[in-house]
């Protein structure tokens, strides 16, 4: 067989999004291919519709339901263990696709030998195969071809989601890449170690994905358990760096991702969004990350890409938390306070 692709299901019955998902992949134009669908204890319908397509379609679709709820990384993980294809493709199960999707894809990787081919997505707030004029580009040229340190590198820094990609399940089985469970940000942790471990990346620019934006995303919802997630997430770069041998080559960049996923955007979610801020949480945050790599601030990457007040705040906080969170409220407050005189 030569596609498997894994779809992680958790609640998505509603609005048509589990059913939008799954027709997009049933249509797809490539021929040998199956898709494994994995509920993760979902406490809606999700798990009746599943088991609705495999009887309609039981030569490619198959219903998987775990026991456990371990989040969309053990649902992966039960996917990979269960799928037959030389290719693993992942998506989301409220996107979805272009018929042309897959076939093209594998296509790429014929033509060039690549271990890895992506494109780009599109962000879409209703149910369209219309691409508007939210096009998130998912690659760069300079990482395209036989993969390099620089390309190795660039790929660490943006190497944009997984579910636009295809990849060979050798590698994912033979060099045990699977996803942390029982948290969110899965593809965060383990993005390194797909991409790092492939000899040449290829990429079709052109957005086949339809990226959902709804509500219910996981992106853009926000809590104290979110934010412990994506520190573990950080963590898992780190450790798996460590785990494939790249730490010392890519030093620079490992530290400058675990910064910016670690604490930065943990950071800059916690703040306005988590109530009680805690100061010991941003204290504990910030010894972590000064413990993991004392000198990030002079990473220039971290001079580069980090906006000035940014710099000033983090600053802060590695000096005094409390003083940090005390400043924070009250510039919330004064920019609060501004919004509302304008309007």
């Amino acid at each position: 067989m030569i596609l498997s692709i894994i779809v992680p299901v958790y609640n998505m019955a509603a609005d048509n999004k589990l059913n939008w998902c799954l027709d997009s992949l049933i249509n797809q134009t490539i021929s040998d291919y199956e898709i494994v669908a994995v509920d993760d204890c979902s406490t809606d319908n999700s798990m009746d519709i599943l088991r609705e397509y495999e009887k309609r379609y039981p030569d490619k679709f198959h219903a998987i339901h775990s026991e456990v709820n371990h989040h969309q990384g053990g649902a992966k993980n039960i996917g990979i263990k269960a799928a037959k294809g030389e290719w693993i493709g992942f998506i989301d199960a409220d996107d979805w696709i272009i018929p042309e999707f897959y076939e093209r894809m594998i296509n790429k990787a014929n033509e060039t030998g690549a271990d890895i081919v992506g494109c780009d997505y599109s962000l879409v707030h209703e149910h369209t195969y219309t691409v508007g004029a939210e096009v998130e580009a998912n690659s760069r040229e300079e990482q395209v071809g036989v993969l390099n340190h620089d390309s190795k590198a660039s790929l660490i820094l943006d190497g944009g989601s997984l579910c636009v990609k295809i990849f060979r399940r050798k590698t994912i089985i033979d060099n045990e890449l699977w996803f942390p469970e029982d948290i969110f940000y899965e593809d965060n942790a383990m993005s390194n170690s797909y991409l790092l471990l492939a000899n040449r990346f290829e990429y079709i620019k052109e957005p086949m994905y339809f990226y959902y934006q709804h509500g219910e995303s996981t992106v853009h919802t926000f809590s104290q358990a979110r934010c412990n997630d994506r520190l573990a997430s950080g963590r898992i770069i780190v450790s798996e760096a460590k785990r494939l041998g790249i730490i010392d080559e890519f030093k620079d960049e490992i530290e400058f991702k675990f910064t910016e996923l670690f604490y930065i955007n943990t950071l800059f979610t916690y703040m306005p969004c988590v109530r009680p801020t805690k100061v010991g949480y941003v204290r504990n945050m910030t010894k972590e990350l000064l413990d993991t790599f004392p000198d990030f601030r002079s990473n220039h990457y971290y001079q580069e890409r980090v906006g000035t007040e940014e710099k000033k705040l983090i600053n802060m906080a590695c000096k005094s938390a409390l003083y940090f969170v005390v400043y924070y409220k009250l510039l919330w407050a004064y920019r609060n306070f501004r919004k509302k005189l304008a309007s």
